[in-house]
């Protein structure tokens, strides 16, 4: 059992899959707030990238040439990695959008609260590229972070003049805004009609090179893979993400092919159902081999305006892995403003992720996590 587990809860998950009506909270959830991920009491080590006690050096962040970082997986062709990776901002709201496009093909996506109960992916090519990404949505203050921590170029949509002023002070000409870019980098009429623009990651490096942008790829040292299954605190077979019983995110783990499958909240002639996600360049379920869930401290400026707090994240904050239908406890901080985030375990080691794509759930640190059955995890997203 989680040494972080919040208590009892008296709502049990159960395998209806039909929703709730359009209630503005998910039903049933915890009443009072819970800090449910713990921070495990240790020392992070001076300095992260160098050999762990009992961990062979050549083991710790360490990549043969060809190899991504990213996912610890050989690429095709190598040259690929000769720049910087491609960031972006793809719409889950609303619900007209979806399929999405691309990404499966992204090596990392990142899940944020965007406010009203909704949420969004920002999504990193750095060892494939996709033709069709999207559809394509406004950035947000948060991309600021996250393409300095992968020293990425960002692609979105023409983000409100404040957060637009922010992206273009932190990243310069790597924030790349859809009326700058021109088709085929990002092809559409409108970001504001949410389904009809989409980007192509190739094009967006061509594009950055035509502008002169300096484009040389960066370290991005910060996974550490293990092709063993580790050593787990507890079953992970089923995650179920609310931010409120309309939209709900939730992982399957899928043993025949060692990944996990995401099913997502749709609208039937019997009200909200989930169904499962395809991907609409190739019409398979979309999967992934890693599920972060990360807890983060989220700045609230309005309903729909937040940040939250990355870079400087330089102390321990709780994380849980999934990866072969198991848990993993840990932590996550980012010790350089310009490094990838770090996962680490309570005991000095980096956390073992399985080689393939990961999918990160930023959630706020008031958010409620408890195991509801066995291998079945529900969390309650909250603020901050």
């Amino acid at each position: 059992m989680f040494k972080f587990l919040c208590g009892l809860f008296l709502i049990i998950l159960t395998a209806c899959t039909t929703v709730g009506a359009n209630n503005a909270q998910p039903e049933g959830a915890p009443t009072e707030t819970a800090s449910v991920m713990p921070v495990p009491t240790f020392t992070p080590t001076v300095d992260p990238f160098a050999p762990t006690p009992g961990l062979p050096p050549a083991t710790y962040f360490f990549f043969e040439p060809g190899v991504n970082p990213l996912t610890g997986l050989p690429v095709s062709d190598p040259a690929i990695m000769r720049r910087r990776p491609v960031m972006v901002k793809v719409s889950n709201w609303p619900r007209t959008g979806r399929p999405h496009a691309g990404l499966s093909q992204a090596d990392i996506v990142f899940e944020y609260y965007i406010g009203h109960q909704m949420n969004r992916f920002t999504a990193l090519y750095y060892g494939q590229d996709a033709d069709q990404i999207g559809p394509i949505r406004s950035g947000r203050l948060a991309d600021a972070q996250l393409a300095q921590l992968y020293q990425s170029l960002l692609a979105y949509g023409n983000a409100d003049p404040q957060v637009d002023a922010v992206l273009v002070k932190a990243l310069g000409p790597r924030a790349l805004a859809f009326n700058n870019l021109p088709c085929p980098a990002m092809c559409g009429e409108s970001t504001y009609g949410a389904t009809g623009v989409f980007a192509n990651s190739s094009a967006l490096t061509t594009h950055a090179l035509a502008i002169g942008l300096e484009n040389s790829p960066p370290d991005l040292r910060g996974f550490f893979f293990q092709s063993e299954t580790p050593e787990a605190d507890a079953s992970g077979e089923k995650l179920r993400l609310e931010y409120a019983n309309f939209s709900i995110m939730q992982w399957t783990y899928d043993r025949e092919v060692g990944k996990y499958n995401l099913w997502m909240e749709a609208e039937s002639e019997e009200g909200l159902i989930l169904e499962a996600i395809t991907d609409r360049n190739t019409g398979e379920i979309l999967a992934f081999d890693n599920l972060v869930v990360m807890a983060a401290e989220y700045i609230e400026y309005a309903p729909s305006l937040h940040d939250i707090v990355l870079q400087e994240a330089q102390a321990l904050q709780p994380a849980m892995l999934f990866r072969d239908g198991l848990v993993i406890s840990g932590t996550w901080r980012t010790p350089d403003p310009n490094r990838p985030i770090m996962f680490e375990t309570p005991d000095h080691h980096p956390m073992p992720f399985k080689q393939g794509k990961t999918w990160i759930m930023i959630v706020g640190m008031s958010s409620s996590i408890f195991e509801a059955d066995a291998g079945e995890w529900q969390v309650y997203f909250n603020l901050p």
